[in-house]
């Protein structure tokens, strides 16, 4: 077939899966490398098995390894019917596990790094295993990237790094701004970042960093705001909003940002940074109101809990740069993507209560007190 984009050989770590239709348009024909073999990490989480049943819908002659230590948030029913691709392959391992994924990295070419424990709640409960997994982790996988003389890597991060800013704030955080995070979570990504481009100015290694918005989709866990809010108001069960619900965050769909990831590990600028952003903003408050709306609950499921400590207000990118150099934007309108989003949590009751029982019971117990 003409135009038929080259094939990579690609290991992802975390991911999830959504409809097909929201697929075309991201791919850029320019693929300046072919048959490769790419190792993902975190594809059994969320935005990592939505990554690799992206990449198989894209590059279905392409092989996807995911390496996933299968935490809690780790999930292989996210990936179900890839098992059975032929051009997929599972490797339980963890990213501090030096021999594990060295192994792992025989013959891979392309690393995507989604592996990280990614919630500020729960790293303020126990950030010790964020140090671990998203510092100590990022620097192990990076070494055993570097013996393997591994072509090219993808580091995920996020927003979060750049700090806080102020509600009427005039600005947007570029990739050139400093770091100023606050919580223990953003600290460990910060850090990591710094591991990332230490190993690219000192060792030379073909890196490149994203920083995204925040993430909405299918299969994200119910810790999440609006996976909690969906499920809580499909069992009406009190919405818990922090009282500063006005607290702003901006929102991308899991397939843009997979897209953004796409053009940036083909045509992105090696040893640069790319902030993944869509500028659209909407509040917690919100958030609760678009759930309830669509579900025709009342809004009295709403209730007011504490607010965490050091609850950021907001963050907003600038994706200036990756508009201008990579001509990517975002395909998905958010009242469309957050109208299916929650559509598929109503259709798929079996995946998430199952989720909903047992330690994540525990955790929203102590969490939120309700």
């Amino acid at each position: 077939m003409p135009n038929q984009p080259k094939s990579k050989e690609i290991i992802v770590t975390g991911g999830a899966g959504f409809t097909q239709h929201h697929l075309s348009d991201n791919l850029n024909d320019n693929e300046s490398a072919g048959n490769k073999t790419v190792l993902v990490t975190g594809g059994a989480g969320f935005i990592g098995s939505n990554f690799i049943k992206y990449w198989l819908g894209k590059y279905p002659d392409d092989t996807v390894i995911n390496y996933d230590a299968l935490t809690y948030a780790g999930n292989l029913e996210n990936l179900t019917g890839v098992e059975r691709n032929s051009n997929y392959k599972f490797i339980k391992g963890d990213i501090t596990d030096y021999k594990t994924v060295r192994r792992a990295l025989e013959g891979i070419d392309w690393v995507v790094n989604f592996a990280a424990e990614s919630h500020n709640d729960r790293a303020i409960m126990d950030p010790g295993i964020f140090v671990k997994t998203n510092v100590l982790g990022t620097q192990i996988l990076l070494e055993a990237v570097k013996d393997a003389n591994i072509k090219r890597f993808h580091h995920i991060s996020t927003c979060e790094v750049f700090g806080d800013m102020e509600l009427d704030e005039k600005k947007m955080f570029k990739e050139t701004d400093p770091y100023a995070p606050k919580t223990p979570y953003n600290a460990s990504k910060a850090a990591s970042n710094h591991i990332v481009m230490a190993y690219y100015h000192t060792y030379h290694l073909p890196v490149t960093i994203s920083h995204c918005a925040n993430n909405y989709g299918p299969y994200q866990f119910p810790e999440k705001i609006i996976p909690l809010f969906v499920t809580n108001a499909l069992e009406n069960k009190p919405l818990p909003l922090f009282k500063s619900s006005q607290n702003r965050r901006e929102w991308i769909h899991v397939l843009d940002h997979c897209g953004a990831i796409d053009i940036i590990l083909r045509d992105g600028k090696i040893g640069e940074s790319y902030n993944i952003g869509t500028l659209v903003e909407k509040s917690i408050e919100e958030i609760a109101d678009i759930v309830l709306n669509i579900l025709h609950k009342p809004h009295t499921l709403k209730t007011y809990v504490p607010d965490r400590p050091q609850h950021d207000k907001r963050y907003l990118l600038d994706p200036e740069k990756i508009t201008r150099e990579l001509e990517w934007s975002p395909k998905i309108k958010f009242e469309d993507g957050i109208r299916e989003t929650i559509l598929w949590y109503t259709q798929n009751e079996p995946w998430w209560k199952k989720i909903k029982t047992g330690e994540y019971l525990e955790y929203y117990k102590k969490q939120y007190n309700i």
